[in-house]
């Protein structure tokens, strides 16, 4: 039978679970024990949330004296037979919107660096009238991908997947399954009515695909005035360079204002918002940009430099294009989570930050990567492979901590609400990037002082209940990458 033994952290110590064969006494005329569950995934999701999850104390069954012998705590395991949904029945705590588990960690890897299957079309979700039906609209398209070559583009709207009319029930598996291409069904909108009509797109989804999250970067001319927009709509590592390389254009065009657009970005690395958010005010790497707080076994085993994130002079490959600014605009709605949330937080000490739009997602912790890696305290690293527990692939990605900024302030789990609200219309999407594009225009007027001839009255409110980036594994998660230096 083998046993599961749970040792608890010190404040110099870490947990280990192991299967100890050396520990066991085997008696050869004993009769053999009944076939037991498995709990391998079990074990290590319990020993893993135990010592890193941020809400550890508040949930009963990760207490640190839940269990008095070992024996009890194996038996505990084995009354779960589903790794699944001892995850997120047992072990979350109850006001936790956004940790998540894997079955393969291998795949939560490959999202997080940003790389899924995908046809390039992104688009929210909202509901006809009062019923259960569903409609999509398309917000906009990847550039290079399978849907920029199909007749389809920002501002239409489908109703239909297969010729199956969306619900709340159904929409998951028609457009989020392991379908590797289906057919949308259009429709059009007129006088607040919604109405199929005949034309028909097909979509394949791509393996391996990587979004480059600066969908636009240019520099405005407005009224004398050079005004730099950016499209940002995902925080990837990967990218780091060219983001510095779009503000040395700005630069280099003379903008002295940034209208920043991250209505659909929700989230990622957590570095990377700090180094556009050193783009932005300053490369003063004695100021604070943030700081972690931790669960309390955690928070006192990291020195305060560590836990402490100040504003960035290098990428880490070059030096930063900073505007130096005193000011920028934040185009940002509900889509608009974590890492762009906490630009805006990190930032809101030192400089004006005029949010144009509705109230972000609100989401203010961060997460790390957990596999079956004991000796590493359960923390994946990828030149430890060959250290994961092979017989156990799931991987974790548990809130471990919130960011607060340098002056404290942590509390927007209700989102971060705008100065200037304005919501996107269904009737006037506009095209991104363009100087009438309603939200831009808004921007625009707010930096001249120039009213204009524009009307920003929405007629039909793009009130969704999700979005095709919320539906990825990716979805509205804020990680840390740099390396855990524990005080051993």
């Amino acid at each position: 039978m083998k046993k599961y033994f749970f040792l608890f952290i010190g404040l110099t110590f870490f947990i280990v679970a192991c299967s100890n064969d050396d520990n066991q006494i085997t008696n050869p005329t004993s009769t053999p024990e009944p076939e037991t569950v498995d709990v391998t995934s079990q074990n290590f999701m319990w020993q893993a949330m135990n010592l890193w999850y941020f809400w550890q104390a508040n949930v009963n069954d990760l207490a640190d004296d839940r269990f008095s012998t070992n024996t009890e705590y194996t038996e505990y395991l084995e009354s779960f037979e589903d790794p699944e949904s001892f995850f997120y029945d047992t072990l979350l705590f109850g006001d936790d919107r956004f940790s998540f588990a894997n079955e393969d960690y291998s795949e939560l890897v490959s999202n997080l660096s940003g790389v899924s299957q995908s046809n390039g079309l992104e688009f929210g979700l909202g509901l006809i009238g009062d019923t259960d039906n569903v409609f999509g609209f398309v917000q906009y398209i990847w550039p290079d991908s399978d849907a920029s070559t199909k007749d389809i583009q920002r501002g239409e709207f489908f109703t239909r997947v297969n010729g199956i009319q969306l619900t709340v029930n159904n929409y998951v598996d028609l457009l989020f399954g392991d379908n590797s291409s289906y057919t949308l069904g259009m429709a059009t909108v007129s006088n607040n009515t919604i109405s199929d009509s005949d034309k028909e797109v097909v979509l394949n989804k791509i393996e391996n695909q990587v979004e480059d999250p600066i969908l636009i970067s240019k520099t405005l001319d407005v009224n004398g005035t050079k005004v730099a927009y950016l499209m940002y709509n995902r925080f990837l590592s990967s990218f780091n360079e060219d983001l510095n390389a779009a503000f040395a254009d700005f630069k280099a065009q003379g903008a002295t204002e940034l209208v920043l657009d991250m209505r659909y970005n929700p989230g990622g690395s957590v570095n990377t918002s700090r180094l556009l958010a050193s783009m932005i005010y300053g490369t003063n790497t004695n100021e604070v940009y943030i700081k972690q707080r931790w669960n309390n076994k955690i928070q006192e085993q990291l020195s305060d430099d560590y836990l402490t994130d100040y504003f960035a002079n290098t990428t880490g490959t070059s030096p930063i294009n900073t505007l130096n600014l005193s000011r920028v605009f934040v185009i940002a709605t509900g889509d608009s989570a974590s890492a762009s949330e906490l630009v805006m937080n990190g930032l809101d000490p030192y400089i004006d930050v005029i949010h144009i739009g509705e109230t972000t997602r609100g989401k203010n912790e961060f997460s790390i990567t957990l596999v079956d890696d004991p000796d590493n305290s359960y923390i994946y690293n990828s030149n430890r492979e060959g250290s994961i527990n092979a017989g156990n692939s799931w991987g974790l990605q548990p809130l471990v901590g919130r960011n607060e900024n340098s002056i404290g302030f942590y509390d927007y789990t209700s989102g971060l609400n705008p100065d200037i609200v304005l919501g996107e219309d269904l009737s006037n999407l506009g095209v991104l990037g363009d100087v009438n594009e309603p939200l831009l225009a808004r921007a625009l007027q707010e930096i001249t002082g120039v009213s204009g001839k524009f009307d920003f009255t929405v007629e039909m409110p793009a009130n969704t209940f999700t979005s095709s980036r919320l539906e990825t594994r990716l979805k509205d998660n804020m990680y840390l990458e740099k390396p855990l230096q524990l005080n051993k």
